[in-house]
């Protein structure tokens, strides 16, 4: 159990790594430990998430900083300034359709260095990969992910390692966990005793690191509210 995020990155981070990270959007985001890494002032990074956060905000903070080299990511959406890095040449961008993606981090976590997939066939995303046919259907190869670190927010802990996460804050951050050579996991909720093995999502065999997040406000990137309705 490590005192603060910056604590549980001191000795882990360098230039020019692989960090996957979790989250989707801006739910579910290791907030603490991306903070983290930029007060570091790590550089030349490749950053392997669903997308780049907002700018201003998760991932984004990153970009702002110039810290980034390449993404591997699904999506663009709502940062603008990820929009922009990438259309100026400044990012390096390896587009992958989203469920491939979080294939390819399972896999990597299991051990899994390559599988094949249908998604993807005659598009740009397939183009200088391999190929093969089954059962009369073309599939293409795609890589196994491994990143040196992985960053994960959780609900809660245990002194184990064990996690659970709260609703859609689960999406990527049981397989950014898996991923990662070190993975390292902030919690909103550090329990004493041990989690309920029947509720346990993520096993602590997969957890280095461990942290308290500090409590914060949860963004939202569009709230919207329904209009009242006369009845």
């Amino acid at each position: 159990m490590f005192s603060s995020a910056a604590d549980a990155l001191r000795d882990v981070l360098t230039d020019g790594i692989t960090i996957a990270v979790g989250g989707f959007g801006l739910s579910g985001n290791p907030n603490d430990l991306i903070e983290a890494v930029r007060d570091s002032g790590v550089r030349d990074l490749t950053i392997v998430s669903n997308n780049m956060g907002v700018d201003g905000k998760g991932l984004g903070l990153l970009l702002e900083n110039r810290q980034v080299r390449r993404v591997v990511a699904s999506y663009v959406g709502e940062n603008k300034l990820f929009a922009q890095q990438y259309l100026d040449g400044e990012l390096d961008v390896e587009f992958v359709p989203q469920g491939t993606l979080a294939e390819r981090m399972r896999a990597g976590g299991s051990g899994i260095p390559a599988f094949y997939t249908r998604t993807g066939v005659g598009t740009p995303v397939a183009e200088g990969k391999p190929h093969a046919e089954f059962d009369g259907v073309t599939h293409v190869l795609e890589r196994g992910i491994v990143a040196d670190l992985s960053l994960v927010h959780a609900h809660t802990a245990d002194r184990a390692g064990n996690l659970t996460y709260r609703y859609a804050a689960r999406n990527f951050n049981p397989l950014v966990a898996m991923c990662g050579r070190v993975s390292v996991a902030e919690a909103e909720v550090v329990l004493d005793g041990f989690i309920d093995p029947d509720h346990v999502v993520t096993p602590g065999v997969f957890v280095n690191r461990l942290t308290a997040a500090r409590e914060r406000v949860k963004e939202i990137e569009q709230r919207t509210v329904r209009s009242t309705v006369e009845v």
